[in-house]
């Protein structure tokens, strides 16, 4: 009997909640385990701009958490996954991992996930950078942590902004680690 592999799956606040439900649908379809948990504003955007609320996105998870629930497997360096995935991140996320801030369960979950040397990447979302989120990203990735701001690709000649979505969740399931997402290949102009 194989054993699924598990991902902690985290949606904050900043725009770009499709990242994250995609990632819960795609990993759904491949039979990933996932633990969900969501900030308030992440609740908030994604109710916003996909029209889910709290019960239907956690639905969407293996396992769901509240951010205050900091007593969750996840927040345990025992409890083993292939990886985590901030989809999307705030600066305010970005900035509470790039210090070592966990005072919520998904910024503990990431602290775990840096500690373990497990992979922890992070979708950030914002424009333009200050100085302080080019630091935060700088800090993160010198701790072993990826920044993956989702940026949309066109070799792949999307004719749908879910076709762009499609394509950065399945580089992040790669970058992940989850052997079966499906990179797409370079298809020239």
């Amino acid at each position: 009997m194989t054993v699924p592999p598990r991902l902690v799956v985290g949606i904050t606040g900043a725009s770009g909640a499709c990242y994250g439900v995609r990632l819960l649908e795609r990993c759904r379809a491949l039979e990933v385990q996932t633990h969900l948990v969501v900030t308030p504003a992440g609740v908030l955007n994604v109710h916003h701009e996909c029209g889910i609320d709290r019960s239907g996105l956690e639905a969407l998870a293996s396992f769901a958490y509240a951010p205050g629930d900091i007593a969750a497997c996840i927040a345990s360096g025992s409890f083993e996954t292939a990886a985590m995935v901030v989809a999307p991140c705030s600066m305010k996320t970005l900035a509470a991992v790039a210090h070592g801030f966990g005072d919520n369960l998904l910024t503990r979950a990431a602290d775990v996930t840096l500690k373990e040397r497990r992979r922890l990447v992070l979708m950030v979302r914002e424009t333009p950078l200050n100085l302080a989120h080019l630091r935060n990203m700088m800090a993160v990735t010198e701790m072993g942590g990826i920044v993956f701001p989702p940026l949309p690709a066109f070799y792949h000649r999307p004719s749908t902004i879910e076709a762009l979505v499609d394509e950065s969740v399945e580089r992040v399931l790669a970058l992940a680690g989850i052997g079966a997402a499906q990179p797409r290949p370079w298809q020239g102009l």
